[in-house]
């Protein structure tokens, strides 16, 4: 008789648990982040959280998901502001047809050099299919000239250029090819005019932003040759503060080349740190030190991401907020968004997965 009244006793406390779950649910009393553990244990050296991958069976890594690729997005309406003086204003891009409730893309950076691993990391990308690939920076080693870029870009991204002109291969039918510029990207004669003549981006081109499904993408300039300015009392951040308060997307993804936080080579780049979480970004991507890291700073993610192809560096001392290092190989990230979740992963160029971050609304 005791034990069928404790089973009872248990039963009704696991219903009154399930329901205070479900109503912290509905009233987002939970942590915005739920962090998807590395598979492979850490390793430390040199203050830093070092994972070493085992290469799988098939060499590539093809995630599961049900997504098809969605349509392009194209350009429906102009925005008036003061915040450009120097050019037109920039342009959001939305798509043609009915709303995309899915899409996915690669995020790569530092891997313009034409080596190897930027060939193997390309492959990595394309065995995901994504919808587009956009870039943290420095797309061309080593100093930005016109005579390299598409040894740089085209050899192993042509097929996401549109229009694409160069010897490599076929053009995409519609661009999905969204760079920023990193330091590397300017040339000491000309400026970004290699950079500038090669992609067909939008707006003035240096920063500008475009929508996605689900997603609304803030593309910047973070180099110091950017002429309407580089900190956050900049014009160019008068003009993502407003298109990040009228953003009407599920989510909104900000990224450069300059890590704002970074426990690398290069550490923080001070001038970049901008108020990104009050001005409404959920996720920031950005490259320069190339390694991966995962920090999380004002209740949203940081992501540094610069194992594209060039050199590796090591680590140094962990940032405050430094939740995963890795720089054991080269590889890429890739985002699944939805409009009550967003997926961002980092896997090797072996296809081995070393991290993942899921968000939800």
């Amino acid at each position: 008789m005791k034990r069928r009244i404790f089973s009872l006793l248990a039963l009704l406390l696991l219903l009154i648990i399930a329901g205070a779950l479900q109503i912290g649910k509905k009233q987002n009393q939970f942590p915005r982040i739920s962090l998807i553990l590395p598979t492979t244990a850490p390793s430390k050296s040199e203050g830093a959280v070092l994972l070493t991958p085992t290469p799988s069976a098939t060499g590539v890594h093809e995630p599961t998901s049900s997504h098809t690729p969605s349509p392009p997005p194209t350009q429906t309406s102009t925005r008036t502001s003061t915040a450009l003086p120097t050019s037109t204003p920039t342009a959001t891009l939305t798509p043609t047809s009915t709303p995309i409730q899915s899409v996915k893309f690669a995020v790569i950076g530092d891997y313009g050099i034409a080596s190897q691993a930027e060939a193997d990391v390309a492959a990595l990308v394309q065995s995901w299919s994504p919808d587009f690939v956009i870039t943290v920076g420095d797309n061309n080693y080593p100093a930005g000239s016109a005579d390299t870029i598409d040894d740089n870009v085209g050899r192993d991204y042509h097929s996401f250029l549109f229009p694409y002109t160069g010897n490599y291969g076929e053009s995409s039918q519609s661009n999905r090819f969204f760079p920023t510029f990193g330091n590397h990207d300017h040339n000491l004669l000309f400026g970004y005019q290699p950079y500038l003549d090669y992609f067909t981006l939008p707006g003035n081109e240096r920063y500008y932003d475009f929508t996605w499904g689900p997603v609304h993408l803030f593309a910047l300039n973070s180099d110091s040759n950017e002429p309407d300015g580089f900190n956050q009392s900049s014009a160019q951040a008068a003009w993502l503060k407003e298109q990040l308060t009228n953003s009407t997307a599920p989510w909104n993804i900000v990224y450069f080349h300059h890590a704002p936080y970074s426990s690398a080579l290069h550490g923080s780049t001070d001038w970049m740190r901008w108020p990104f979480h009050d001005w409404g970004a959920d996720a920031i991507l950005s490259g320069h030190d190339h390694t991966y890291e995962r920090l999380l700073i004002n209740d949203i993610p940081y992501f540094v991401n610069g194992l594209g192809g060039a050199s590796i560096y090591t680590f140094s001392t962990p940032l405050t907020g430094s939740q995963m290092r890795y720089n054991s190989d080269y590889g890429a990230m890739l985002v699944i968004a939805e409009p009550n979740q967003i997926a961002f992963t980092f896997t090797n160029r072996l296809g081995v997965s070393i991290d993942a971050c899921l968000l939800f609304k």
